[in-house]
């Protein structure tokens, strides 16, 4: 079974989200800074690639969204400093990858339904 890209890069948002979430509460603001910017400067560059690399327009769409919140959110991460706006970006980025991961399921089950089951012709 072959794992799909566009699935692989959202799960890793999903779990990278969930982790700078954790980190905005438990870490000093300073620290918590630093990893944010470099955890969404890896998303940001990896939503991008995806955004390239992906041949679906809505895995296009979906990875492109990822980098222009991972983007926005590593310049917020040196610009601003509060705890609730890394916590509000890390939320986003979960957000954004809940949504693309809802998309390419939806649109995998309607073709998975989509596909008619036949009996075979008997043997004579």
């Amino acid at each position: 079974m072959k794992l799909n890209a566009r699935f692989g890069i959202d799960v890793l948002a999903l779990l990278a989200g969930g982790f700078l979430a954790v980190t905005a509460v438990a870490l000093p603001l300073e620290a918590a800074g630093w990893v944010a910017f470099g955890v969404f400067t890896g998303l940001a560059v990896l939503g991008a690639l995806g955004a390239v690399l992906a041949g679906r327009l809505s895995a296009r769409i979906g990875h492109g969204v990822l980098g222009l919140v991972g983007l926005w959110s590593l310049i917020a991460a040196l610009v601003f400093t509060s705890p609730a706006l890394l916590f509000a970006d890390a939320l986003a980025v979960v957000l954004v990858a809940l949504v693309d991961l809802t998309v390419h399921e939806l649109s995998t089950e309607r073709v998975v339904h989509q596909l008619e089951v036949r009996e075979p012709a008997p043997v004579a």
